[in-house]
């Protein structure tokens, strides 16, 4: 009955803005043509070499993923992880697809600026909202939890994000040049603020947050 209580509107609501802020993130960066997210990165070049959509390659790789998080740290999954691996990646597609393709949007270098600091806040905001949720969190936000534990605490959770983004850019740079793709397609500035930056302000707005709502 303790975990049930956690299900109620506004946790469920903190977690599906959470969500939606995460699927907006990766699809600003996809616009921003300056990079995009780290596991964004190694999806879209998996992807591409593989020749399948972003959508449904990032559900694969999450459901891979969940198989190692539901033997580590198995307290990580809910409601939220499998709202997450089904919702990110076709809300990207979605929001990309109506920006480019409907609206015919410019993408001028100011409005490509805007995105790229679009992209880097919802990310961190949106896995801080859905981490404070409890509900859940995404197969690979658990990848950092999981590398903390096993160090028994030596790497925090900031250094460990940094770790594991800095290792699925490689992953991602590496099928991108084999399917003969330009990484500048998912690799650049973009990539290298959110890497560096991404686990320090998750931690920023988890604490603003908490502090806000009381959590």
């Amino acid at each position: 009955m303790r975990h049930l209580k956690k299900y109620t509107p506004g946790r469920i609501g903190l977690m599906l803005l959470g969500i939606f802020l995460i699927g907006t993130c990766v699809a600003s960066y996809r616009m921003s043509g300056f990079g995009v997210d780290a596991f964004s990165c190694m999806n879209l070049g998996i992807s591409g070499f593989l020749d399948m959509s972003f959508g449904n390659w990032q559900l694969i790789a999450n459901a891979v993923l969940l198989v190692v998080v539901w033997f580590t740290v198995r307290s990580c999954i809910g409601l939220g992880t499998v709202v997450n691996m089904v919702m990110v990646g076709y809300t990207a597609d979605f929001l990309c697809w109506v920006f480019q393709e409907q609206i015919g949007l410019a993408l001028t270098m100011p409005i490509r600026v805007v995105f790229l600091i679009v992209g880097t806040l919802f990310a961190s905001l949106g896995c801080a909202c859905y981490m404070l949720a409890d509900m859940g969190i995404s197969p690979y936000d658990s990848v950092a939890i999981i590398i903390t534990k096993y160090t028994r605490d030596k790497l925090s959770f900031r250094m460990a994000r940094v770790l594991s983004d800095l290792t699925v850019i490689v992953i991602g740079i590496v099928f991108c040049v084999s399917a003969h793709n330009s990484i500048w397609e998912i690799v650049g500035l973009g990539t290298i603020v959110n890497a560096c930056c991404n686990g320090p302000l998750i931690q920023f707005f988890r604490g603003r947050i908490e502090k806000l709502l009381k959590l």
